[in-house]
């Protein structure tokens, strides 16, 4: 990919760097990285400080003493927060008014990866002006400092009670009415760093908590992303336990899903769809996600009159779109809630606790509002990208569906009032992402299949 001096196997985004530990991953990348985005943010800040946190991954005490002693090296002041979750990071860069934040997580990837997530001193991810300053400097290097110069580490363990403490303060969640109703709630954490803070948040809404996979070891029991395959077990679990709602978290827990009172897992893209439905009652404006989230998202946003405004995939391009517009709710379709008024970041424990006073307010089980939603099925495929310049099949594309509104902020998009189609080159690997929704899997499965068409022939 040309960064970092070109290690294979090694992920450059925007806003990080991931890879399979001891492979791509390694001290010296980590480091690099590291001392890069140190120098950079303290180059452009007022502040030394660099806020540094980690998830339950079995690398991350490791890659976590690597970046404490490369920041101090580079004249960072630390403030380590050890295990935590993304949005307490990002909360915490906040709150200090640091020059920046390094997260150690690989989000949803298989246990053999990791990752490093550099949060700017807005709180957001870097944005890509931004990543491409910063990882300029990788490639030319830092200066170090001299041994007066070095850096210090504060400890920071107020993190998970500040993150609380705000998410109870949200206005319109109404901490009395859901205490009253003494919920059971069944929690699966992965073994990630959802225990760090999901049941005590939980407890303090008066809900009687069951939990599987509460150890916060990295030891990741199953694919650790919370898409419905990956849920059977916790099915099962919900259903056993008779809860009123199953909340299952990613293992740095910007990402909610959602299982039903009937132990039914209801698909990532419910989550904010139904935190919107909620957010709508007491605030007005846009909701803001990106081009391959469900439509369930304009039937919410339609249902309360206001617009659903669409932008390029990436936490980060969600978050400054919602900046630009003041947009009162937003997120992305895989269980990531984003609610401004507490920060501009995916924040799984603000979706457990909008969905909870979604159930006051409605008065019925989660079942039943699912139920009087909209059905949509979403069916994806990726392929090998062509040779041919993509604009070739975004052109074939657009005649073969002339019917079709046309967006171009981020690969092709083609919609209809009940379907879309979403052709775009994969952030993260060498491939092209097909997304299609449709009323029906039939007519979803049909969008992808004539979509494929140009693809392939190119390919060939």
């Amino acid at each position: 990919m040309g960064h970092g001096g070109g290690v294979e196997g090694l992920m450059v985004g925007v806003s990080g760097i991931r890879g399979r530990v001891g492979e791509a991953l390694t001290p010296e990348v980590v480091a690099r990285y590291a001392a890069a985005f140190g120098a950079w943010s303290i180059a452009n800040n007022p502040s030394r400080s660099i806020v540094v946190g980690r998830d339950s991954r079995v690398s991350g005490p490791m890659f976590h003493r690597i970046v404490v002693g490369t920041l101090q090296l580079v004249g960072c002041d630390v403030i380590d927060i050890g295990l935590t979750t993304t949005p307490g990071c990002q909360l915490a860069v906040e709150y200090h008014h640091a020059a920046g934040g390094l997260m150690l997580s690989a989000s949803h990837n298989p246990i053999e990866w990791n990752a490093l997530k550099c949060i700017g001193a807005s709180g957001l991810f870097l944005e890509a002006s931004e990543g491409a300053a910063m990882r300029a400097l990788v490639d030319t290097g830092t200066p170090h400092a001299t041994w007066d110069a070095i850096g210090t580490v504060t400890q920071d363990d107020g993190v998970a009670e500040r993150h609380i403490a705000s998410v109870l303060a949200i206005p319109y969640v109404d901490v009395e009415a859901i205490r009253a109703r003494k919920f059971t709630v069944a929690l699966d954490c992965v073994r990630g760093a959802g225990a760090t803070i999901m049941p005590a948040l939980l407890e303090r809404l008066g809900c009687a908590v069951v939990g599987m996979n509460m150890e916060p070891d990295g030891r990741f029991p199953r694919e650790p992303e919370p898409i419905p395959a990956n849920l059977r077990d916790f099915e099962r679990f919900v259903a056993k336990a008779g809860a009123d709602i199953g909340f299952a978290v990613d293992p740095d827990v910007d990402r909610l899903a959602l299982v039903s009172d009937e132990g039914k897992a209801v698909g990532e893209d419910y989550t904010l769809a139904l935190a919107a439905r909620l957010v709508l009652r007491h605030r007005t404006g846009p909701i803001v996600t990106n081009l391959s989230t469900s439509l369930l998202v304009d039937d919410v946003a339609r249902d309360a009159g206001v617009l659903a405004v669409r932008a390029p995939v990436g936490e980060v391009n969600v978050a400054v779109r919602m900046r630009e517009l003041h947009a009162p709710i937003g997120g992305e379709g895989n269980g990531g809630v984003i609610l401004p008024e507490v920060h501009l970041g995916r924040d799984a424990p603000i979706g457990a606790a909008l969905l909870l006073q979604l159930l006051v307010e409605e008065g019925r089980p989660l079942s039943a509002i699912v139920a009087s939603l909209p059905r949509y099925v979403i069916v994806k495929d990726k392929l090998n990208r062509p040779n041919a310049s993509l604009d070739t099949v975004y052109a074939a594309l657009r005649s073969a569906f002339p019917d079709a509104a046309v967006d171009l902020q981020d690969g092709l998009r083609l919609s209809w009032p009940d379907r879309w189609v979403h052709v775009r080159p994969s952030g993260t690997e060498p491939i092209v992402r097909v997304i299609a929704e449709g009323p029906d899997e039939g007519s979803a499965k049909e969008l992808v299949r004539r979509s494929r068409e140009p693809l392939d022939a190119l390919g060939r």
